[in-house]
């Protein structure tokens, strides 16, 4: 089965309008989500399954000019295929694609501290919390929430083989 755009809106508006995890507007359209994701520097990837779209990154530089050697990136995955270890498969090609791309580490500026499954899933993939932002996240149903600055090194290491993402 293939994934057609309508396929990714809905999926997107669902990740979204659930007011959990990010925080773009619930109202974001998908062109401007699109812009957000995908405009350059930032480059985007997909992983699929049986041919349709079941997650994405998106790698850009955190900063601009003296920052630009730290990666930044976001993750995304369809409801329907959570737990399903794409979000690893994710960080792991992000983590090679970056040191690849010659980044020196990569920052998270904006982890929901609520969101307790990717908090561990960083921590397990080599990240440390170097900040905490309280209540700077408005959650819908728990109110304003901490957010975490996560970080991680990059080396020679990271740079490996990059795994397939179908």
């Amino acid at each position: 089965m293939g994934c057609r755009r309508r396929d990714k809106r809905r999926s997107g508006r669902q990740i979204v309008a659930g007011e959990d995890v990010f925080a773009y507007p619930p109202e974001t359209n998908f062109e401007e989500a699109q812009r957000i994701w995908i405009a350059p520097p930032t480059r985007a990837f997909v992983a699929e399954r049986d041919g349709a779209v079941v997650g994405s990154y998106m790698l850009r530089p955190n900063q601009p000019g003296l920052g630009a050697h730290v990666a930044n990136a976001g993750y995304v995955v369809s409801p329907s295929a959570r737990n399903q270890g794409i979000a690893r498969a994710l960080c792991e090609h992000s983590l090679a694609t970056a040191a690849a791309a010659g980044f020196r580490a990569m920052q998270f500026n904006f982890v929901v501290a609520t969101n307790e499954s990717a908090v561990h899933l960083w921590t397990s993939c080599g990240f440390e919390t170097v900040g905490r932002l309280p209540g700077a996240f408005r959650h819908a149903r728990l109110g304003d929430v901490d957010v975490l600055i996560m970080y991680r090194q990059l080396d020679n290491a990271d740079r490996g083989d990059l795994p397939s993402m179908n």
